[in-house]
């Protein structure tokens, strides 16, 4: 057997047989379905257009097990819908990926949408992480993870909301790292950097930011995990971190934060 067979092998038998990917209709949830079918892991997919999500599901189906379900993440009745989508699945990995953006001046987004991105941004990987997480830890092996964003570092003007729910996602995934590790679960924080999904380049334009291929940071976030609580995929993003991180004082990060969201919302 090759040792990526047997990588693989190691993979699933960790994380499997069942993994569910919370926004998985398209662009990196797509990728992350994608990624843990070559992985040998059967699949939950959900997310809210039933159409677009069988068309993700549809060519998987020949390599593993998949189910889809249609769902609001930021419906009330979450943690319960939830734990009935997986009461019969033997799930090792939960990977929420959903997320809602509205760029834009603050006061110029009305209260209802940024009232809708904290539902689906924070709650929702909240109640997952509850959810999921206790059955984790029962079963004592299998792996949770979050998709933050580089906005979780610094404040971003135009995405204020959006990116105080990464900022929000990445401190939680680093405390769970250290409380559900020992019990077996291992947990990360993936936070990308531009990405070449749908969305994305609806709001970029051709002229947008260069961004990694969503099957690129799939690959970095699933091999990482079992190590450090979170990840920057991608070199340039890492040094892009470490150079507004390290080597800019806070205020001029954030106003290059500004500056850089300013220009895709020039474009809108």
């Amino acid at each position: 057997m090759s040792s990526r067979s047997t990588d693989l092998t190691a993979f699933a038998r960790k994380y499997g047989p069942w993994a569910v990917v919370l926004g998985a209709s398209e662009g990196l949830g797509a990728a992350f379905a994608r990624g843990l079918a070559e992985r040998g892991l059967n699949l939950l997919l959900v997310a809210r257009r039933a159409d677009v999500l069988e068309s993700v599901a549809a060519p998987l189906r020949a390599r593993v097990d998949v189910r889809t379900a249609a769902l609001d993440l930021a419906a009330p009745d979450l943690a319960d819908r939830l734990a009935e989508l997986a009461h019969d699945l033997d799930l090792g990995l939960c990977v929420y990926n959903a997320a809602l953006s509205r760029i834009g001046p603050f006061l110029d987004v009305p209260l209802a949408d940024k009232l809708k991105v904290v539902d689906v941004n924070c709650r929702g990987p909240l109640i997952a992480a509850h959810v999921f997480g206790e059955r984790l830890v029962r079963r004592g092996r299998g792996g949770l993870l979050l998709m933050s964003s580089l906005t979780a570092f610094w404040g971003s003007p135009l995405v204020a909301t959006y990116g105080a729910t990464k900022a929000f996602n990445l401190s939680l995934g680093e405390a769970l790292w250290y409380e559900l590790g020992p019990r077996g679960v291992d947990v990360l924080v993936c936070c990308a950097g531009a990405t070449r999904t749908p969305g994305f380049e609806r709001s970029s334009g051709p002229d947008g930011p260069r961004a990694m291929e969503p099957d690129a940071v799939v690959a970095e976030a699933l091999s990482a995990l079992g190590g450090p609580p979170s990840l920057v995929p991608g070199r340039l993003n890492k040094l892009a971190a470490f150079v507004l991180g390290r080597l800019f004082p806070r205020k001029q990060a954030v106003a290059l934060m500004g500056s850089q969201t300013a220009r895709l919302h020039a474009r809108d």
